[in-house]
């Protein structure tokens, strides 16, 4: 009986460490997590699968890190122009595009830039930056943060020079940058799904949206395996395979709040 008792216990042990090892890390930005998305989708891809997924939710840039540091299996993010760094310097497989919705500029009802109901982005961070009027930055090399300096760029203001007491860097989150926005009346640049699931709004509402240059693509790599052998190839392509498949395209079509469709699914 102890040979077959042990026999048993070593079988268990095997089997629980397999069902352990049946999750992938997913490196992802911070609005995918706080929009709500995943909370929707992820229960569907692992009730289908039986892979977990765990999710770091981060700003595009350190998702990306993290990566190429093989401390994530797949990578979820919005920065066309970083991803395609990353896929030419030999750290993804093959990018697909997922998803997009659009950024848009919220600031206070008093519209201290006189900015509102307008649809030209870069006019209107010329009028903000004239006004001297507060802006919130989230200012953590995130995609909506690399995307932010890429508008204030294209109105000729250089953050790094033209930055002063009424321009606020966070250094965190969506989330938590919109609090602070809120907190202070500022103005701030935030993707429509994060804004669609905030609540503490205060003052905030819409100034600017409807510009083509606020388009905001999502995409999504499996991390190079022949760089990072331990990243778990197989499971992590069952998740990107999933993500652009019709299943996982509905899904993403199917997040609403309040009746509003968030993300938009256009994976080729």
């Amino acid at each position: 009986m102890g040979m077959i008792l042990r026999v048993l216990l070593a079988m268990l042990a095997c089997t629980s460490v397999q069902a352990q090892s049946r999750f992938i890390t997913v490196a992802s930005t911070t609005s995918t997590e706080q929009s709500g998305l995943f909370k929707h989708m992820l229960p569907l891809f692992e009730g289908k699968t039986g892979i977990q997924v765990r999710v770091v939710a981060l700003g595009t840039g350190q998702a990306l890190d993290m990566g190429k540091r093989g401390d994530a299996d797949v990578v979820f993010v919005h920065a066309k122009q970083l991803e395609e760094k990353f896929l030419a310097e030999g750290f993804g497989v093959q990018r697909f595009e997922v998803m997009y919705n659009d950024f848009v500029l919220v600031g206070p009802r008093s519209d201290p830039a006189k900015v509102g109901g307008t649809k030209d982005i870069v006019a209107a961070l010329q009028k903000i930056k004239a006004a001297q009027a507060p802006f919130a930055s989230r200012g953590d090399k995130s995609g909506t943060h690399f995307a932010e300096l890429q508008l204030w760029k294209a109105a000729g203001v250089d953050m790094e020079k033209d930055k002063g007491p009424w321009y606020r860097d966070t250094g965190s989150g969506m989330g938590p940058t919109l609090n602070t926005a809120s907190g202070m009346n500022a103005y701030a640049l935030t993707d429509r799904g994060t804004w669609l699931s905030f609540k503490n709004r205060g003052e905030l509402v819409i100034a600017v949206e409807g510009d083509q240059r606020l388009f905001n693509q999502y995409g999504i790599m499996l991390v190079n395996p022949a760089k990072h052998p331990h990243v778990k190839k197989d499971l992590g392509q069952a998740f990107v395979d999933w993500v652009i498949s019709a299943d996982g395209q509905k899904a993403i079509a199917d997040y609403k709040i309040g009746g509003e469709q968030l993300f938009f699914p256009n994976a080729k």
